[in-house]
């Protein structure tokens, strides 16, 4: 089963590579101009969340898809790497499998030569945890 943080790391993943979310059964798309702000998401992330998961905004779904953000939060499907590209995708359990991944129409999409899609990282820990990793790896060198 796909967590919801799953499901907003996948939704973040896409809108990083100008993938947008439609909303209110079609009638309208949503695509935040900043994901990440530092070590967590931007606001306008976290408003666009919100609204996908409000009652209101109706169906809503990553442009490109056939899978409701409703349905992904069901324990009918989970949340993988694809393998052409390793960007999250949504893979139902038991069923048939979608039918292609949402950077099918990316031109694009892979680029090896551009920097992947991220999550937000506090830079501190990173830092402190390569440190002592590094220190480890020392010690443990004859």
């Amino acid at each position: 089963m796909a967590s919801e943080n799953q499901v907003k790391q996948y939704l973040a993943h896409w809108f990083q590579l100008g993938k947008k979310v439609v909303l209110n059964n079609g009638s309208q798309t949503q695509l935040p101009l900043r994901i990440i702000a530092g070590d967590r998401y931007s606001q306008e992330f976290e408003e666009c969340w919100e609204q996908i998961l409000s009652p209101e905004s109706g169906d809503c779904y990553l442009e490109g898809t056939n899978e409701t953000i409703a349905q992904l939060l069901t324990p009918e499907w989970e949340i993988i790497d694809c393998a052409r590209c390793a960007m999250p995708i949504p893979v139902r359990i038991h069923g048939m499998p979608t039918p292609c991944c949402p950077c099918f129409d990316l031109k694009d999409w892979p680029n090896s030569d551009s920097p992947p899609p991220r999550l937000p990282v506090n830079s501190l820990c990173h830092l402190l945890n390569l440190c002592h990793r590094l220190k480890r790896e020392s010690i443990q060198q004859p």
